[in-house]
């Protein structure tokens, strides 16, 4: 059938909106219509250079509703609402320890741009391949073909076009401090970045009642939404002599954990000094390809420092997006603030804001 997709097709080029078509889906695959779809960083390292094949439709925080399914498919029917989130193989030791997002294939199931099975790609233009099935959607489009398994249905009654980017990047924030750093009610934590993933952890480390949050961003506007949604404290770095010194300080000698969602490493070195005694540090965010850690070891050694690099929040979409909806529905995350919404044809415009942080979570609605 015919669809309107964002085809990127030269290494840093822009997002062209154009008419594609996509196929019908097979085996245990589900077309769905687009209502909504996150940009989301990684869409922006893809288009700027990431090894993808070319061209390629990127989007990886899609929702919207099945229109058709595959003969193999169990569990989702036509007329569900549902988000899109990473795939996974369902069959190495990982996935079978419920640990999708370390799967032995995680980058074949989501960078490869076509099926695993024979190459092919559920997406075409007048014949030629548009390569597709990025993290097992490409969502930017009005339709996309993904797999049941990483497709998660969801009530009808949910504000549908905004859910979307519950399946990555929110995930990635708040399940890093629940699940990757095991924050516990009354833990304090220190977050670096007060980005879409930076804030989602601040909404996960509320939902389950930690204690003292710290949140490090220069971003004034970001700082006072921090505020809002519930940080202890925001420290801006460009205004503060020691950030290292503050943050213990304020949290009584230092935190239990701390997540660093920037990728830089002098700003990593500040994180993995904060926490007390058998702290944990996240990492979520690319680094740069030379960069090293910047730790002390001795300093780790005394206090029992564990360090931990995070992917999708270490989460498993199918039971944890259901519980972020359960924390929004009782009002203890609320992911919509950090929503921006812009349409469909706007989308490079949503990359620009993206960019220079004017928008925490872009969203494209159709």
């Amino acid at each position: 059938m015919k669809a309107t997709a964002a085809i990127v097709r030269n290494v840093g080029g822009r997002f062209s909106v154009e008419e594609i078509e996509v196929a019908e889906p097979r085996g245990s695959e589900v077309r769905v219509k687009i209502a909504g779809v996150g940009m989301c960083h990684t869409d922006l390292v893809a288009r700027d250079g990431f090894p993808v094949p070319l061209p390629i439709v990127l989007g990886h925080e899609g929702s919207g509703v099945i229109e058709a399914v595959g003969p193999d498919v169990s569990g989702l029917s036509v007329g569900d609402h549902v988000v899109l989130s990473f795939n996974s193989c369902a069959a190495c030791p990982t996935c079978e320890e419920d640990l999708p997002a370390y799967c032995h294939n995680f980058l074949a199931q989501n960078f490869a741009g076509v099926r695993l099975d024979d190459g092919s790609s559920p997406l075409s233009q007048d014949g030629s391949v548009i390569h597709g099935s990025f993290f097992g959607q490409s969502s930017f489009g009005s339709y996309a073909i993904a797999n049941q398994r990483n497709t998660v249905k969801v009530d009808k009654d949910l504000p549908i076009e905004i859910l979307g980017p519950l399946g990555c990047g929110i995930q990635t924030g708040a399940g890093a401090a629940i699940l990757s750093l095991g924050l516990k009610a009354g833990q304090s934590l220190a977050i670096f970045g007060g980005g879409a993933v930076g804030l989602s952890a601040l909404l996960g480390a509320r939902a389950v009642d930690a204690g003292t949050v710290i949140v490090v961003e220069p971003n004034a506007a970001r700082g006072a939404l921090a505020l809002e949604l519930g940080a202890t404290h925001v420290i801006d770095p460009g205004a503060t002599e020691n950030v290292l010194d503050t943050i213990k300080e304020l949290s009584g000698g230092g935190v239990n954990h701390a997540l660093d969602t920037t990728g830089i490493p002098d700003v990593v070195a500040v994180a993995v000094e904060t926490t007390i005694a058998h702290g944990t540090v996240g990492l979520i965010a690319v680094p740069p390809p030379e960069a090293m850690l910047p730790a002390n070891m001795m300093s780790m050694l005394v206090r029992g420092t564990i360090i931990k690099y995070i992917t999708e929040g270490d989460a498993d979409p199918q039971t944890f997006i259901p519980q972020m909806i359960a924390w929004y529905r009782a009002g203890k995350f609320p992911f919509d603030r950090l929503v921006k919404i812009f349409p469909f044809d706007q989308i490079n415009e949503a990359a620009k804001a993206s960019e220079d942080g004017s928008a925490i979570k872009p969203v494209l609605t159709f």
